[in-house]
């Protein structure tokens, strides 16, 4: 029974095994919606999940379908595939090896340029990891409708900037 309890964990925190592909995609959801600066609450409204069962997939305790990731990716505005690969739904791309390839092998391109170009491609794949993508304009008219600050100046913030010709 301790051994269940160790595999399994607890509600109340007890171990589990550390890194479980279920605990990371619940990781990596849980940090994008921080990043994103969403409660819990609001991200599973958005999703149309319930609270708990959010809870229990950042907590590594659910693995939701495509459906549930496809919901959650689209209100965190983060790529669905990001989530299935995560998931083990779909297998990780290997666009960059293939990228990186194609640099080594341009006749073109002297050793140092291809260096150079590598080296920031890395760099901007990491950095589009690190950055969650900015509030849509959806969102942030949702977040002041949802705290009761709505007047003019909050709806032509949130409206998209085609709509503000006057007519």
């Amino acid at each position: 029974m301790a051994d269940e309890a160790q595999h399994t964990g607890s509600s109340t925190g007890g171990p589990r095994a550390h890194g479980s592909p279920l605990e990371e995609l619940g990781g990596y959801i849980r940090n994008q919606r921080e990043s994103a600066r969403l409660s819990l609450r609001k991200l599973a409204t958005l999703a149309g999940v319930s609270n708990p069962y959010l809870s229990q997939i950042e907590r590594g305790l659910r693995k939701p379908s495509a459906e549930i990731l496809q919901a959650i990716a689209k209100a965190l505005e983060i790529s669905s595939e990001t989530l299935y690969v995560k998931a083990g739904i779909l297998e990780e791309r290997e666009d960059a090896d293939d990228y990186e390839a194609v640099v080594h092998r341009d006749p073109h391109l002297t050793d140092p340029q291809r260096q150079a170009l590598i080296e920031m491609y890395r760099s901007f794949c990491r950095l589009s990891e690190l950055q969650a993508e900015p509030r849509s304009r959806r969102r942030a008219l949702l977040d002041v409708v949802s705290t009761g600050g709505v007047d003019d100046a909050a709806i032509r913030a949130a409206s998209p900037t085609d709509e503000t010709d006057d007519a």
